[in-house]
């Protein structure tokens, strides 16, 4: 579903960044940065921080999931504008390699955009390192809008 390259966004990349970063304080302290904002397409880089860190030197999982979510969360904005009660109802993560301790960056994409519901994909890799470090496939519940 390359829908990029037709339309707009539906939300400008500094709403999103205030709805997700500030609405949500807790992705906000991962520092992220959006590097690429389109309908249906968005990256995000996640900075390396100590506070990512878990033994063995590589980056928790909690953190990776975090960056996902927010991933999923504006891709379905980009394509669907500020719905601020679109929700997480599944995501499926599959740890591929372990990430060095480096940024990392998240590329995600809409798959399918339906009246209530939106599944999309994320891919996440190390900065300057060619091996996908996770494959996350998410679903966001779309709430009814009133009238």
């Amino acid at each position: 579903m390359d829908q990029s390259a037709t339309s707009e966004p539906k939300i400008s990349e500094a709403a999103f960044r205030a709805l997700a970063f500030e609405g949500v304080p807790y992705a906000g302290q991962l520092g992220c940065r959006i590097e690429r904002f389109e309908a249906g397409l968005l990256t995000i880089r996640m900075p390396y921080q100590e506070l990512l860190q878990r033994p063995g030197g590589t980056i928790c999982g909690p953190a990776l999931m975090a960056l996902a979510d927010v991933t999923l969360y504006g891709v379905v904005m980009s394509m669907i504008g500020e719905v601020a009660l679109a929700v997480t109802t599944d995501m499926t993560i599959h740890f591929l390699s372990r990430p060095s301790p480096r940024d990392v960056i998240a590329t995600g994409r809409l798959l399918k955009l339906g009246r209530r519901l939106a599944v999309g994909e994320v891919t996440m890799g190390s900065d300057g390192d060619a091996r996908e470090i996770c494959h996350v496939i998410g679903t966001y519940a779309i709430p009814p809008q009133l009238p």
